[in-house]
């Protein structure tokens, strides 16, 4: 039996956009390499802060979603211990998906897909 998890982690504004990508895609390998399997893995950039924290007012949001084996739980609690040690997160949360929150994801990623595609029509149609 699996479970579904998602983790939404923010990183200091003082990185470049390449500098995210790669500390992103290291939390990301944390998570293969324990075992789990990413379902989805968004990149939302750099958003307000809703209040400061360590005196910045910005950070790059980013959101994985991952289904974990009852065998490979521990790899939250690695994952989570790999964000407190890296002085690059603001802030994490990590939270355990039921039935109806699974079904929102779904509905969430199929509406993206479907906006990415319309972008893609509307600017082939442009050209």
């Amino acid at each position: 039996m699996s479970k579904h998890y998602e983790t939404v982690f923010i990183l200091t504004p003082v990185l470049s956009d390449d500098q995210a990508k790669e500390a992103a895609k290291k939390f990301k390998k944390t998570l293969t390499d324990g075992g789990a399997k990413v379902v989805n893995e968004e990149n939302w950039g750099l958003k307000k802060l809703a209040y400061p924290i360590q005196k910045k007012s910005t950070g790059f949001y980013h959101l994985l979603e991952y289904t974990a084996d009852d065998a490979n739980i521990s790899v939250v609690a690695d994952l989570e211990l790999t964000f407190k040690r890296d002085e690059r997160i603001l802030r994490f949360l990590t939270v355990s998906l039921d039935k109806h929150a699974i079904a929102y994801s779904e509905k969430r990623k199929s509406k993206l897909k479907g906006e990415a595609g319309s972008k893609a029509k509307k600017e082939k149609a442009d050209a």
